[in-house]
């Protein structure tokens, strides 16, 4: 099949805070599309389909080996990620985004199918 990648966007109210953020604090690699339109390299990535109820919208959750030492990098860079909470499949926080919304942050307890 020729499908060599995914595209995700994040919707933001400060889409320049946003890509800072990802730019300084998160230190992704990326990629100038014109006008300061930056992409960014993402970490591997996995998805998985959820059944839903109803219409609902798509969330991203960016994984870690580790996650206190994760949030203890990231608050010596400012910021304060949502408390941790315990489900069957991983460790799961937030990270607030300047712009307004969140991204999830998770130590998944599952096999990854970026092992793969």
């Amino acid at each position: 099949m020729g499908i060599s990648g995914a595209h995700v966007i994040i919707y933001s109210h400060d889409a320049e805070a946003d890509r800072s953020f990802f730019r300084e604090v998160l230190d992704y690699p990326h990629v100038d599309a014109g006008g300061g339109w930056l992409i960014f390299k993402l970490p591997p990535a996995e998805v998985a389909v959820h059944p839903a109820e109803a219409d609902a919208s798509h969330e991203l959750y960016l994984m870690c080996d580790d996650l206190d030492v994760t949030i203890s990098e990231l608050a010596a860079k400012g910021v304060t990620c949502a408390e941790v909470t315990e489900a069957r499949w991983g460790r799961l926080s937030r990270i607030p985004l300047p712009g307004g919304s969140q991204v999830g942050l998770y130590g998944p307890r599952h096999p990854r199918a970026t092992d793969l």
